[in-house]
């Protein structure tokens, strides 16, 4: 997500980026901003920090301000599910492509 933002940045070339929608109920709690302007996500707050220290100065998001969910039971060690993804749902990652396909026709037709 970086690597692609800096050369977007390079070439002039605008770009949208999802952060964080695991471990997410509500498809509601998307929001649209400028990186900086995030909260609550983690892996926002890691894309901000590191946008910073490599001279990204804008960056556009798609960010959800619902805080993630503990996962109700532990996996078993037979199950073979890996603990450190984060678990998601069928909708709220799709809701948050839907947003960043909106985005980019408003951006397309100079909407605002």
């Amino acid at each position: 997500k970086l690597e692609l933002a800096q050369r977007a940045q390079a070439a002039g070339t605008p770009i949208i980026s999802s952060m964080g929608a695991g471990n997410k109920l509500d498809p509601t709690a998307f929001e649209v901003a400028d990186i900086s302007k995030t909260s609550v996500c983690p892996l926002a707050r890691v894309m901000r920090i590191e946008c910073r220290k490599r001279g990204i100065k804008k960056l556009k998001v798609v960010y959800s301000k619902e805080q993630a969910r503990k996962p109700l039971g532990k996996p078993s060690e037979s199950s073979g599910v890996r603990k450190d993804i984060p678990a998601s749902n069928a909708f709220v990652p799709s809701v948050a492509g839907l947003i960043i396909a909106g985005e980019v026709i408003k951006d397309l037709c100079d909407v605002k």
